[in-house]
């Protein structure tokens, strides 16, 4: 697939969604409302509609074949930067199917893991301290600081200590 090939396609799918979402804001009051301001749908039906503006804007300059994104041959993707993209697409999947077994704590540290060593060539050094720290300040962050509670499947027992000393 080439740049332009790519730039059409991406302008269609944008293009689509800005319709869909501009239909989906028109669920809620996308005027004024006297006394009240703006509704609920106002600022996203006009950002959708700015969206899909751009979007004609690039197929326009699409089919007139103006710019030099509008005119390039080059491939889009070459084939060692797809695998690469599709081997971290599938690990974050991997990672959040693991948050209801294993909890954001547990699935969070293997992720890095594979990202950071084994993606990123990192050392294990640099793997390991960022793998332990981010978990532990994501914990603090989210469980203690904002109080939202993450997911921590069979983990969980785990963390009992812990919220008693910080809670």
């Amino acid at each position: 697939m080439t740049v332009r090939t790519a730039e059409l396609l991406m302008a269609i799918v944008m293009g689509a969604f800005s319709i869909y979402l501009m239909v989906k804001s028109t669920e809620l009051p996308i005027g004024w409302i006297k006394g009240s301001g703006p509704g609920g749908g106002t600022w996203p039906f006009w950002l959708s509609t700015i969206m899909l503006i751009c979007c004609g804007g690039i197929l326009f300059n699409w089919f007139r074949k103006h710019g030099a994104i509008a005119t390039s041959t080059k491939v889009y993707i070459q084939q060692h930067v797809l695998v690469d993209v599709a081997a971290v697409a599938g690990s974050l999947v991997v990672t959040v199917a693991l948050f209801s077994f294993i909890g954001v704590y547990g699935a969070l540290p293997l992720f890095l893991v594979f990202y950071l060593r084994f993606m990123g060539k990192h050392t294990w050094r640099l793997t390991a301290i960022l793998a332990v720290a981010i978990p532990v300040v994501t914990f603090y962050f989210f469980e203690i600081t904002l109080k939202i509670i993450l997911p921590k499947g069979i983990t969980e027992p785990l963390f009992y200590p812990l919220y008693k000393l910080l809670m």
